[in-house]
């Protein structure tokens, strides 16, 4: 049996900042026994699932577009959906629980439907500041426990 799902959001390019902090929570999570769920691409999605994948995770990728093989090389399960960003609603229904690291719009919309259906979000550094109200933290582990600590395997 697999631990839950845990989604991480962010933007499909990122600083390399926000690809070491992504890389560490996809990591941390793996270790935890959770599962990455994110939306398979490049940015914050690759660098998630490159983290999980070196812990020994899985990774799940929810795709925009109809081509599975556009997944990046870190993703286990891809699920290509062909629709386009509203993609997003099925990530963030999926999830237990969100880690949004940096990004732009579509993360901020992804935010927006968690807090919409009450899926926890929380933001690591992400780059909308006060101005979208959600629990934030400055470290990769912290992201990680709270997310846990939300679908209830809070063991980190």
């Amino acid at each position: 049996m697999r631990g839950p799902l845990v989604a991480v959001v962010g933007g499909s390019t990122c600083t390399p900042q926000e690809d070491e902090w992504a890389a560490a929570v996809g990591r941390l999570l793996a270790e935890q026994g959770a599962v990455l769920l994110c939306g398979g691409l490049g940015g914050v999605m690759a660098a998630a699932a490159r983290g999980a994948k070196q812990a020994g995770g899985l990774t799940v990728g929810i795709l925009p577009g109809n081509d599975p093989g556009e997944a990046n090389r870190d993703i286990d399960v891809a699920l290509a959906t062909g629709m386009g960003e509203m993609r997003n609603a099925l990530i963030v229904r999926a999830a237990g629980a969100i880690i949004a690291i940096g990004g732009g719009w579509g993360t901020l919309a992804e935010i927006a439907l968690a807090r919409r259906i009450e899926t926890p979000v929380v933001g690591l550094h992400d780059s909308f500041m006060a101005s979208v109200n959600i629990p934030r933290v400055e470290r990769p582990e912290e992201a990680v426990r709270w997310a846990l600590e939300q679908v209830g395997s809070a063991e980190v």
